[in-house]
C-alpha cells in the first residue's frame, strides 16, 4: 500500500508539480488526511472557522478547499503563463477523471466522494479554472461589468460549492451567495491595488479611470490624489451595495453556516470601512484588519448568531 509520505513526496507544492500522478491512487482515508493538512496548514483562517461546521461535513470542505488552493497556486505560483496554462490543463484532466471514477491525485480521490455524496456538478470547479486561465492572459478590465463577469468565474463558484456541501441547492440562496462572493473579490481588489499593479494587473476598470481622469502612468508612480480618491470611493460604494444584497443569506441557513457567512461579509465590509477611513489612499498603505480586530469580529459574529432568537427557522 502506498503511504502518505510516498505520494506526498511525489506531489510537492503546486508550483513545483510536474503534472505527474501516483501510479495507484491513495485510499480515501489517505486522501482526506492530505486535504485536511492542506486546509489547516495553508489557509490561515480555515481552521478557525471549520469547527463551527458539523464534523460530518469537514472532510468534504477540506476537499473543496484543497482543490481551490491547488488550482489557484497552479495559476499564480509558477511565474510562467505558458507553464501555468499547461498545469491547469492537467488539473482539468484530473477533475474530469474524478467524475469518471479514475482520479489518482489525492485531492481528487477525496473530492470524488464529495461530488458523489452531494451531487455536485462539475461546472463550479470548471468555472474556477476558467478564471485562473484568464489570469494568465488578461491583465486589464475595460468596465465594471467586465470585472463582474470575471468574479462570476473567480469567486462565485467557491460560495456555490460550500452551499452544495451544506445542502443548499436552490437558485435563490446561490444568487445571494454570488453577491457576497463577488463583493469579497472586489474588496480584495481595492485593498490590493498597488500589490496587483506590481505583478502587472490592474483591476480598476479602465473606463472608470478615464472618467475620473486618473491615468495608468499616475498609478505606476503611486500617485494618490483627489481623482484617485473619487474613483475608489465610487468602486467601494458599488461593492458595499453588493455586500448588502447578499446579507439576507445568513438568515436563510443553519446557524453554524450563518456564522461563517456573516463573518466573511462583515470582514469584507470592515475592509471597505478601513479604506474609507484612510480617505481611499490604498496606494500609500494597504488597509487590513489587525489580529485583535479579527478576533473581536469573529467573537461578536459567533455570539450574535449562535444565541440570537430568530422569528422563523432557516430554510432547508
Amino acid at each position: 500500500m502506498r503511504t502518505e509520505s510516498a505520494f506526498t513526496s511525489l506531489l510537492p507544492e503546486p508550483a513545483g508539480w510536474s503534472g505527474q500522478l501516483p501510479e495507484s491512487p491513495p485510499t480515501l482515508g489517505q486522501a482526506r488526511r492530505y486535504c485536511q493538512d492542506l486546509a489547516q496548514n495553508h489557509y490561515e483562517n480555515f481552521h478557525v472557522v471549520s469547527w463551527l461546521f458539523p464534523r460530518a461535513l469537514r472532510a468534504h470542505l477540506h476537499a473543496v478547499y484543497a482543490y481551490c488552493r491547488w488550482a489557484d497556486d497552479l495559476g499564480d505560483e509558477s511565474g510562467d503563463p505558458e507553464r501555468s496554462l499547461w498545469l491547469l490543463k492537467r488539473w482539468e484532466e484530473e477533475l474530469l477523471a474524478c467524475y469518471q471514477g479514475r482520479a489518482r491525485h489525492p485531492v481528487f480521490v477525496a473530492l470524488r466522494d464529495t461530488v458523489q455524496r452531494f451531487e455536485i456538478p462539475p461546472e463550479p470547479f470548471l468555472d474556477l479554472l476558467t478564471a485562473f486561465r484568464q489570469d494568465q492572459v488578461k491583465k486589464r478590465y475595460q468596465d465594471f461589468g467586465e470585472l463582474l463577469d470575471y468574479c462570476r468565474y473567480s469567486a462565485n463558484p467557491v460560495g456555490r460549492l460550500v452551499l452544495y456541501v451544506c445542502g443548499c441547492r436552490d437558485r435563490e440562496r446561490q444568487q445571494l451567495s454570488d453577491f457576497t462572493c463577488t463583493a469579497l473579490q472586489l474588496a480584495s481588489f481595492w485593498q490590493d491595488v498597488w500589490r496587483d499593479y506590481q505583478i502587472g494587473r490592474i483591476y480598476l476598470p479602465l473606463q472608470d479611470m478615464m472618467r475620473h481622469a486618473y491615468s495608468e502612468q499616475e498609478l505606476a508612480s503611486r500617485q494618490y490624489n483627489e481623482r484617485f480618491a473619487r474613483l475608489l470611493q465610487e468602486l467601494v460604494e458599488r461593492t458595499g451595495e453588493l455586500f448588502r444584497r447578499g446579507l439576507p443569506l445568513a438568515s436563510q441557513v443553519e446557524r453554524w453556516l450563518a456564522v461563517d457567512i456573516e463573518l466573511f461579509s462583515r470582514g469584507g465590509m470592515e475592509v471597505l470601512r478601513l479604506i474609507e477611513r484612510q480617505n481611499y489612499d490604498v496606494l500609500g498603505r494597504r488597509p487590513s484588519l489587525t489580529r485583535e480586530e479579527k478576533t473581536l469580529l469573529f467573537a461578536s459574529t459567533a455570539l450574535s448568531r449562535m444565541f440570537m432568537l430568530r422569528k422563523s427557522p432557516p430554510r432547508k
